[in-house]
């Protein structure tokens, strides 16, 4: 599948699946501005997929900002042209008690999960039409299909559950402007997410438990969900509008 003279706008493309589906969009031959919190480290993912810096921008910034999703497309579109696709990839995930989640780590959840995606794709979506249609793809979660014992996130959960629901509603609200919307809803992948709340050495230890998790047999890897990310993007996808796909080793159709 090719992107030649596409633009794709990746939230969360710093590091995990993000950044995967950033190298692979440009691999594909599509112009891409990622965004993310921390600077430094965004820049330095920028410059490891493209040395000239010509064809992936940086731009940091607190996607839960209605703010940030504005400069975002504003930066595509003056140094691009335009926005064709959005990979809203940009999430949180920390496991804790329900009786135990505070305001704050609630409204983390929801902010950066739910807001950021409906702003950023509202603010996408206005380009989008300026340029006779486009393609959004929402990072949601398993999590939000099934409830896992394991690792009680119900805050998590709840924001990803909006996501997914906001797929169908955009879905319908934007087909008539050539706009596709679907999202991806992964299981256990191995990405530096975990990092944020276990130390290495807990991360080796815990995650290989897990592998089991999958009637396929291991935990996902970012390129198994960025494949399906770019998949739905791409015009081979051109008649599918409105899903949420599980991308996850076979869990919804076998045991959980």
């Amino acid at each position: 599948m090719t992107f030649e003279n596409k633009t794709v706008i990746i939230s969360g493309g710093g590091s995990g699946i993000g950044l995967q589906v950033a190298k692979q969009f440009f691999a594909n031959g599509a112009n891409v501005v990622i965004n993310g919190r921390n600077k430094d480290k965004l820049n330095e993912a920028a410059r490891s997929i493209d040395a000239s810096e010509t064809r992936v921008i940086a731009h940091a910034g607190d996607i839960s900002s209605p703010a940030t999703a504005k400069a975002l497309v504003a930066k595509a579109t003056q140094i691009f042209g335009g926005v064709d696709i959005l990979i809203n990839n940009a999430g949180i995930f920390a496991p804790k008690p329900f009786l135990e989640q505070t305001e704050e780590e609630y409204d983390q959840f929801v902010d950066i999960i739910l807001k950021g995606k409906f702003f950023l794709a509202q603010e996408a979506a206005k380009t989008m039409q300026a340029r006779g249609g486009g393609a959004i793809v929402q990072t949601g979660s398993l999590w939000a299909l099934q409830a896992i014992g394991a690792t009680p996130s119900a805050a998590y959960s709840a924001a990803n559950a909006g996501v997914h629901q906001l797929v169908k509603n955009l879905a319908i609200e934007l087909a008539d402007s050539n706009i596709r919307i679907n999202a991806v809803a992964p299981a256990v992948v191995e990405t530096p997410v975990y990092n944020t709340f276990m130390t290495d050495e807990q991360v080796a230890e815990t995650l290989p438990g897990f592998n089991a998790f999958h009637p396929l047999g291991r935990n996902g890897r970012p390129k198994d969900v960025a494949d399906a990310i770019l998949f739905l993007a791409s015009p081979e996808a051109s008649w599918i509008t409105g899903t949420v796909l599980p991308v996850d080793g076979g869990v919804t159709a076998g045991r959980i």
